[in-house]
């Protein structure tokens, strides 16, 4: 099993580990909920170190990008960050991933961990076309620092200016790099760091009071997002356009993998729709969990769980197009009431849900 650089940081402060996608990775330090809450009200960090980060460079670059995602990189000025999906010839997803133009002909890629390796064959495989190179850079680790008070708190430790930062923005100072980015709702940073400078800022952040927080508290603080897991909420059968990316979704020069697929899913009619879940009996909301309305249209739980801000059992779902609002919920051969609500449950915080 692979360990990240913080791993011995994080049995010195008693998580509880799990295997993740081959790598050992922290669960909780002892209350999920008090680390969710923690990212919601004041400031929490995560090891994302194992997630992939490649480095790409060459005259090529824009262009090999514009034809491996579905979004456009050309609107990205220097330092600016994109989210994206990247797609197969049937306009499956493979990965969804971060990029930043660092210049016109230079590029910082942060792709899933548990999709390294196809991801990593996919890049070589398309490249080959381009003139343009590409690097993992395994030489460094990755902490996300998220809530009200992490940008404050990072620009307090970091020879950056990060209070200046936008939303979805870099910053770089040497080998240090900072994305204003998140997987959680709130405001905070994605600092990229070498591995040899890692547990040193780790140990800061402890010491300024930025609370630990694993894998369970950013799940559940994704979900409460209306973020996306791969592996559940979308997959290499499904397309953007049926489980709510279509905004990812570049509408000019549709030269990119998987164009001519989604063209004909438009076509013919798109027979799914991504909806978000609440529900309205006592229960809990799970991965897998069948739905169904009262005329036979029918669905699937991709991602649900307990929303700690809003202490309500939520849920994003794939479900038939012509699914209507009678939602029901199938427990232990139980149907239980749900309503659709808009996405997302959480922001800045607050719970969104009437």
């Amino acid at each position: 099993m692979q360990k990240t650089v913080l791993h011995a940081a994080h049995l010195r402060a008693g998580a509880k580990m799990v295997d993740f996608g081959g790598w050992h990775m922290p669960i909780n330090y002892g209350s999920q909920l008090e680390e969710h809450h923690a990212v919601r009200q004041n400031c929490g960090m995560f090891d994302v170190s194992h997630m992939t980060v490649i480095d790409l460079e060459g005259p090529d670059a824009t262009a090999f990008l514009l034809r491996l995602l579905a979004n456009d990189v050309r609107k990205l000025k220097d330092a600016q960050a994109l989210y994206s999906t990247m797609l197969n010839p049937k306009g499956g997803i493979i990965d969804d991933l971060i990029v930043y133009r660092i210049t016109e002909n230079s590029y910082r890629v942060v792709v899933n961990a548990a999709t390294r390796d196809k991801d990593i064959a996919w890049f070589e495989q398309v490249i080959k076309d381009f003139d343009c190179d590409m690097q993992e850079r395994s030489d460094m680790a990755m902490i996300a620092v998220q809530g009200p008070q992490a940008v404050e708190v990072c620009d307090a430790l970091l020879p950056l200016q990060l209070k200046e930062l936008k939303r979805f923005t870099a910053a770089q100072h040497n080998n240090l790099f900072v994305g204003r980015t998140g997987y959680t709702g709130e405001d905070g940073v994605e600092i990229i760091i070498p591995e040899t400078q890692a547990e040193a800022l780790w140990n800061d952040l402890v010491d300024a009071g930025v609370q630990p927080c694993g894998l369970g508290a950013r799940d559940t603080l994704r979900l409460e997002a209306g973020m996306h897991l791969y592996g559940q909420d979308m997959n290499d059968d499904i397309s953007p356009l049926e489980c709510g990316l279509t905004w990812t979704v570049r509408k000019e020069d549709l030269d990119f993998i998987g164009a001519d697929a989604l063209e004909d899913q438009r076509a013919t009619g798109i027979s799914k729709k991504h909806i978000g879940l609440v529900l309205e009996d006592k229960g809990v909301l799970r991965h897998d969990q069948e739905l169904q309305d009262d005329v036979g249209n029918a669905g699937i739980i991709t991602s649900g769980g307990y929303s700690p801000t809003s202490e309500k059992a939520i849920a994003m779902a794939i479900v038939d197009h012509a699914m209507n609002d009678t939602i029901h919920v199938k427990i232990r051969n139980k149907l239980l009431s749900c309503r659709v609500v808009k996405m997302p449950f959480v922001r800045n915080g607050k719970s969104h849900i009437d």
